[in-house]
């Protein structure tokens, strides 16, 4: 165990699976090795054993990919209540050490802003969506009420990657996939479809509706701070719609470290965005808690910033 910070280390973006839901996984998305299966299904003293180890104070919980993103409406509104409540509950028994993201049935946009409202007033931070919801893009107005609730409740949104469309991974990866296998996933495809959805969600006007609604990326913004100039200077050429993508990226976006702890990477986000909108994650149990937690003490910033990423942040987006 590397030597503890000067205040509690909150790790936001750390994963677990229900068995009630992994049960309609399929393929690559519903195999995992033992000791990972192992990991992912335990919300009690063995995760906390790996926590303590590591120096991890606190993690805030949402089920792995895909999540309900890929369960139709006809199962997925009571799926998602069951496993919310069983994520509850194990928040409620550890309540220093998890805080919980639900899990929203998007194919069921209105019965989804119910379960974020229900899951909020139970005591959960917010929530997080996987990728595309069952092939439709979050910008689509009819996923309004989501955002609209999350507004309202003052609860941010985690937008997780998903391993991409059919189409899209076939054309892209398939050449590649046997010798590396990681290339759809968290080598490059979660980035590229993780991003193009936040950018769509930017032009799609969604944060014109909901001025006020915040939305999280993992794994330092999903490259988009390090293009965040040339995004913008790019859409404002002659003959565009109006549109302030910078504005939009640094008043409504927060993002996250999981799986990406780089020094270049965090001051270069820190340059565009601030500080103030970067949040500590590892990306349990995907990534071990100390390759995370081994980057913290040569942090290349100051002690007021160190306590504002590893907890200070945290607290205030998520209230806790």
């Amino acid at each position: 165990m590397t030597a503890k910070p000067n205040c509690p280390v909150i790790a936001i973006e750390e994963h677990y699976w229900d068995k009630d839901l992994t049960a309609h996984f399929k393929g690559v998305e519903g195999s995992r090795n033992p000791e990972m299966l192992k990991r992912l299904y335990d919300l009690g003293d063995y995760r906390i054993s790996l926590m303590d180890a590591a120096g991890v104070d606190m993690q805030v919980l949402s089920h792995g990919a895909p999540s309900l993103q890929k369960i139709g409406a006809d199962l997925a509104v009571d799926l998602g209540r069951r496993v919310n409540d069983r994520l509850g509950e194990a928040c409620a028994r550890y309540p220093k050490r998890f805080a919980a993201f639900a899990a929203l049935p998007t194919a069921a946009p209105e019965a989804a802003a119910r379960e974020l409202e229900r899951c909020v007033k139970a005591g959960f931070k917010g929530a997080m969506i996987h990728g595309l919801s069952n092939g439709e893009f979050l910008d689509d107005p009819k996923f309004d009420p989501i955002w609209a609730t999350a507004e309202r409740l003052d609860v941010p949104i985690y937008l997780h990657p998903s391993v991409p469309d059919p189409t899209v991974a076939k054309i892209y990866y398939e050449k590649y996939l046997e010798d590396f296998p990681m290339v759809i996933r968290a080598a490059w495809g979660f980035t590229v479809e993780t991003a193009t959805i936040a950018i769509r969600l930017v032009l799609g006007g969604v944060f014109e509706r909901h001025p006020k609604m915040n939305l999280v990326l993992g794994h330092f913004g999903e490259t988009l701070p390090f293009v965040l100039w040339r995004i913008d200077q790019a859409l404002k050429r002659p003959g565009a719609k109006p549109m302030d993508f910078r504005k939009v990226f640094s008043s409504n976006f927060h993002v996250t470290t999981s799986g990406n702890f780089s020094n270049p990477a965090l001051l270069c986000t820190m340059m565009e965005i601030g500080i103030d909108r970067i949040l500590f994650a590892i990306d349990f149990p995907f990534v071990e808690n100390p390759d995370g937690m081994n980057w913290i003490p040569n942090l290349p910033i100051c002690e007021e910033d160190k306590i504002k990423l590893l907890s200070g942040n945290a607290q205030r987006l998520l209230k806790l």
